[in-house]
């Protein structure tokens, strides 16, 4: 993250929050193992500090989605297992290798590429997992091809070692959906037609809202990605998040204070204008910084001095407006776009809620020039 340590706008990060939930998650899923996805820079988090306490917090290994952010990792000092979630340009091949990244594997001709990359550089088999696709329709080999796929893999022994078989299921966040059921026989299905597998083969197959509603797929592991962050992964999957703590705060302070009087307009278009006189306060963060512009128009709130106070006029690049009433607001005071200020709290889940989104979405979208203060709150 660029450093910007005097931005009147910035998001705390409590690492110890973090460790928290992996433990809640470990807890939840035992005897099955925990990976941690920080894919996305760790979901706006900050892939390296979150890699780091990932791993101190004891989980079996790390996921990403592309060949940079694994190396970033290794370049770090991360030393646990990194899967990437998908194949990778045939370029970044020699970056798999090198760096030790665990290779998702579902085409042949992939198959072929990784070995001979190996072959090249030397060095020990390079750990691949088969990823099938059983109704996400994303990626992954089709369940019919996934024993040639196998046999591929086993027959470069040399090069390759078969290190896990996985899927993902389409609708984990929503207890009782058909697709769940369907996918989950068809995963069995190719299980069962790759016979007994070598114990140190393992499958996986749920996320975060998987391994809360579907504990019969939760296998050798589970690859938690957004509960670890302390956000619900969805509305079905709400009663299993109590223990949960958010990691993210997202702040600002105010930049100024004007009295409005009535009849005044607020920011592009006017599309807000006070019907009596009242305060606002403007805070230097807009949607360059992930604040999404319709939020001022969808309910949206941030808290100063401890009360919910409404967005006013179209959010712009740079800042936004808010009306604060009568209420005394002075240069410097903090606001909190999400997060806790005295007994209110604003949730992401608030505001994904108000977007008509997810939570993901919000903290992912917390641009580079937003810094991130690492915190630890024991």
């Amino acid at each position: 993250m660029t450093d910007h340590p005097t931005r009147w706008a910035w998001a705390t990060v409590d690492l110890d929050a973090y460790a928290h939930n992996i433990t809640v998650l470990k807890r939840m899923v035992a005897p099955s193992g925990v990976w941690a996805v920080v894919k996305a820079d760790a979901y706006g988090h900050g892939a390296v500090p979150v890699s780091h306490a990932a791993v101190t917090a004891g989980v079996d290994g790390l996921c990403v989605a592309i060949t940079a952010e694994g190396t970033e990792l290794r370049d770090a000092g991360v030393e646990a297992p990194i899967l990437i979630f998908s194949e990778q340009p045939l370029d970044e091949i020699i970056d798999i290798v090198r760096h030790r990244l665990t290779a998702t594997v579902y085409r042949t001709e992939y198959v072929e590429a990784l070995a001979a990359a190996v072959r090249r550089h030397g060095g020990e088999p390079l750990d691949v997992h088969v990823k099938v696709d059983t109704g996400m329709h994303r990626v992954g080999a089709d369940p019919a091809d996934v024993p040639a796929l196998v046999t591929k893999i086993t027959d470069n022994a040399d090069a390759l070692r078969l290190a896990g078989v996985y899927t993902h299921f389409a609708a984990a966040d929503t207890p009782g959906h058909p697709a769940n059921a369907v996918q989950s026989r068809r995963f069995a299905a190719v299980l069962d037609a790759l016979g007994p597998m070598d114990p140190s083969i393992a499958v996986h197959a749920v996320n975060s809202a998987g391994a809360m509603s579907m504990p019969a797929e939760r296998r050798d592991f589970i690859r938690a990605g957004i509960a670890t962050y302390g956000i619900i992964p969805g509305d079905g999957v709400v009663d299993h998040c109590g223990d949960l703590v958010q990691v993210m705060t997202l702040h600002a302070r105010v930049s100024r204070v004007q009295r409005l009087a009535e009849g005044e307009g607020v920011s592009y278009g006017h599309r807000f204008v006070a019907a009596s006189p009242t305060t606002i306060a403007t805070l230097p963060i807009g949607y360059a910084d992930g604040v999404p512009r319709r939020l001022w128009s969808q309910g949206g709130e941030v808290l100063i001095g401890g009360k919910r106070r409404p967005i006013i006029g179209v959010v712009t690049m740079d800042q936004l407006m808010v009306d604060c009433g009568d209420d005394e607001i002075a240069v410097g005071d903090e606001a909190v776009l999400f997060g806790t200020q005295g007994v209110e709290c604003i949730g992401t889940e608030d505001l994904a809620r108000a977007l008509d989104t997810i939570g993901y979405e919000i903290t992912c979208g917390i641009g580079p020039r937003v810094p991130r203060r690492y915190t630890r709150s024991v």
